[in-house]
């Protein structure tokens, strides 16, 4: 006599996360078979129907629904198996970390998966095991920058003051140039890669055609990018920027413009024309600080999006891409919302062994 799945005591939650899994397109085949077997059940179909319908064995039927009945919806994951020991352990993990402190050999850089194995002679396979165990990713790298300024702590505090609290009737901008833009004429499609994904492509050859610098100030209060592409970044040039970007500002009486600038050369020196604007203030980073400088932000974001894979015959093409950008960005532009990750010092350790005990 045919057996009939028990009646099920499952809620209406369930049912829902379970159909979920079903539809999905990303879940593990053997867990929508688990779903499958569940909500068959419920619906109270006999054991050797649920087995037929989905080429099951009976017993298998009954083994999911009772760890359903039991467990829940986390009864249809796999159980955790003790495995294999493990042939590599403690001592196996120092021994890498010790010699992970040593220079490495043959005039190596830095040390890679297979040159440990070789040194150590032992598998490579369980090096990379390792590595990916304690999280060590030995071709990544990460720079940082520590300002020396003895005066830091002032100056940045001074210039945060201005991101979060202006001064009332002021207009905080955020000013630098991004040097030497490399105009260069490339062929540029599309390929499919070996794994079937499609990607851009980039013939490695290319042709010079000039470079170009971008003067850019960013309004910090509404994100709106004032630029201005020249041939040089001299003083001249500068002062020339900041002639044009101050007609483009917002007037009033009693406005007042602060300027948050870098420690370049040209940067500095401008006391006549700064005499000149009664109505305008300096602000330098502190050096080795440029993060400090939002306007830093959008060059980032222009790079990536105008600069970064493209082709130009000429200059002039450049500056044209450039100014193209910059009042498409206007039309939508919005403040950042700045913030910095804190880098502790004792972060910084002479050897991974530090980090990793």
């Amino acid at each position: 006599m045919a057996r009939t799945a028990k009646k099920l005591v499952y809620t209406v939650g369930d049912i829902a996360e379970l159909q979920k899994i079903v539809k999905a397109h990303k879940s593990e085949q053997r867990i929508v078979r688990r779903a499958k077997i569940i909500l068959m059940c419920a619906e109270g179909l006999q054991v050797k129907d649920i087995a037929a319908e989905l080429g099951e064995r009976p017993n298998t039927v009954i083994m999911w629904r009772d760890r359903y009945m039991d467990l829940g919806i986390k009864g249809l994951d796999d159980l955790k198996r003790s495995g294999k020991p493990a042939t590599y352990g403690d001592e196996f993990r120092d021994l890498v970390l010790s010699k992970l402190a040593e220079e490495p050999p043959n005039g190596l850089a830095s040390w890679d998966g297979a040159e440990l194995a070789a040194v150590l002679n032992v598998s490579a396979d369980a090096v990379w095991r390792l590595m990916r165990k304690e999280g060590i990713q030995l071709s990544r790298h990460r720079t940082w920058c520590v300002s020396t300024d003895p005066d830091f702590t002032a100056k940045a505090a001074e210039i945060i003051a201005l991101y979060l609290a202006p001064p009332e009737n002021a207009v905080v901008i955020s000013v630098d140039e991004k040097p030497s833009m490399q105009a260069l004429s490339r062929t540029t499609g599309f390929v499919r890669t070996r794994n079937g994904k499609i990607v851009k492509a980039i013939k490695s050859t290319y042709r010079r055609n000039g470079t170009q610098n971008l003067f850019a100030a960013l309004e910090v209060a509404s994100g709106v990018v004032h630029g201005k592409t020249t041939k040089y970044k001299k003083r001249v040039d500068f002062i020339a920027f900041m002639d044009e970007l101050l007609d483009e500002l917002p007037k009033g009486d009693g406005i007042e413009y602060h300027i948050i600038l870098d420690n370049y050369c040209i940067h500095k020196k401008n006391d006549d024309w700064l005499e000149k604007h009664d109505n305008v203030y300096f602000h330098f980073t502190p050096t080795s600080a440029s993060w400090l400088n939002q306007v830093e932000i959008w060059f980032n974001i222009m790079t990536r999006k105008v600069l970064r894979g493209a082709s130009f015959d000429t200059t002039a093409q450049l500056c044209a891409a450039i100014k193209q950008y910059l009042d498409a960005y206007n039309e939508t532009a919005e403040p950042f919302v700045w913030r910095k990750r804190e880098v502790k010092g004792t972060q910084i350790k002479d050897t991974i062994a530090n980090l990793c005990n």
